[in-house]
């Protein structure tokens, strides 16, 4: 009551050094306005008041850093010190929002661009036809047990189709939920671990990946697996099957299983791509691991790595040689192509247009250079256990000559 008394009767009165101050508040508002401001008493505080506003960034909380707001906790209020709120204009906003930098995840390594999405690729012309179908692959696992995911796709209602005996690592099941119905819809299961979806709509190829985790061998991480796919557009035409401008050109009114071995070349081509993807950034992960290895050398400091770890290491690394060089067919060819030539130059302009073999050759270099830094690693911890077997021999001779001089002093 006595603070509202004086109010009534001093009214508000403003301080004598209270004046505008313009300030920057970001490369687009260049002439904001605000009003410093002394520390105030109880009783200028009571009423309303003219404060500096803040502005409280979207998806920032109260109390952390940017533009923000001591009192509401509403993103785009702006709040000062006293009762009255405003909310900011929607050009603002987004003048704001574009001047703020995205913020950075702390202790991780910003995350590279798909493997998949090379730049030679995404500059290729974009051709918008509604009648373009899509084909997905994924690599969701080292390897899939063929036989069980078989059966289960059967009682789900997919339909199997054959193949060709020489293409015996690889199922190809079929189902009437086509995305477009200018042609079926076809999935193709290899055995080393890599799905490829032709025209099939998305529900289903989500159905098809939950049941894909009942029949994997060492999966994958999700966020991985839909990080690094392939994503190519095809369209049925009257001209002969190729490769034109990044998409897929298949042609039309033929044998419907010379379709499905074309469509068999493209995604052996495609289900390579994803599969070095993954290796690709599994040795990344490696790379990370022991890149500070070389600057504790240089600056003559101790590795501190155990044996056990070093060997660990070393598995990791051969692990990848062993998956790249002689698990897959990345060096070589299929012999499934060797008298289909029409279909080995399909599947060799595939392999050409996603650098495949670029892509290996800068992994073997990668490798080969991981390689002789596990060996450094492997021979600094020789050294360290021979010199130190070395102090061992010097402590036991020593002990035993002073017992020698224990015996003849005694």
């Amino acid at each position: 009551m006595i603070l509202r008394r004086l109010w009534t009767r001093l009214g508000p009165q403003r301080p004598l050094d209270w004046k505008p101050v313009s300030m920057c508040a970001s490369t687009m508002l260049s002439q904001s306005v605000q009003y410093e401001c002394k520390p105030r008493t109880l009783s200028e505080c009571s009423g309303p008041v003219r404060t500096c506003y803040h502005l409280l960034q979207p998806g920032v909380p109260p109390g952390s850093g940017g533009f923000r707001s001591r009192l509401s906790p509403e993103p785009g209020v702006l709040a000062g010190c006293g009762h009255r709120h405003l909310h900011s204009s929607p050009l603002l906003m987004s003048m704001l929002k574009s001047t703020l930098p995205p913020a950075a995840v702390s202790g991780k390594r910003a995350p590279k661009g798909p493997r998949t999405k090379q730049p030679s690729r995404t500059s290729q012309p974009l051709q918008e036809d509604q009648d373009m179908m899509q084909c997905i692959a994924f690599a969701t696992a080292d390897q899939y047990h063929l036989p069980t995911l078989y059966h289960d796709l059967i009682n789900n209602g997919f339909s199997e189709v054959e193949l060709p005996r020489d293409a015996s690592n690889v199922l190809l099941m079929t189902t009437e939920m086509a995305a477009k119905p200018d042609d079926g819809a076809q999935i193709f299961f290899f055995r080393e671990g890599s799905v490829i979806f032709w025209n099939v709509e998305d529900k289903t190829i989500k159905t098809v990946l939950r049941i894909l985790e009942r029949h994997e061998i060492q999966p994958y991480e999700v966020a991985l697996v839909h990080w690094e796919n392939e994503e190519i557009k095809y369209s049925i035409a009257e001209k002969n099957t190729k490769l034109e401008q990044g998409n897929f050109i298949l042609k039309g009114q033929m044998d419907p299983q010379e379709t499905i071995l074309e469509k068999f070349a493209f995604s052996n081509a495609l289900c390579l791509s994803v599969k070095l993807a993954i290796w690709e950034e599994s040795l990344d992960s490696f790379v990370d691991s022991i890149q500070t290895i070389p600057e504790t050398l240089k600056s003559g400091r101790r590795v501190k790595l155990s044996a056990a770890e070093v060997m660990k290491k070393i598995g990791e690394l051969f692990t990848l040689r062993h998956l790249i060089n002689l698990r897959s067919d990345l060096l070589l060819t299929p012999d499934f192509y060797w008298d289909r030539e029409n279909l080995e130059k399909l599947y060799d302009t595939t392999c050409q247009f996603l650098s495949i073999n670029r892509r290996v050759k800068v992994v073997n270099e990668k490798l080969i250079h991981c390689g002789e830094l596990t060996d450094l690693m492997r021979s600094h911890l020789n050294e360290k256990h021979s010199l130190r077997l070395e102090w061992m021999i010097v402590i036991l001779i020593t002990i035993e000559i002073l017992f020698e001089l224990a015996k003849m002093i005694f």
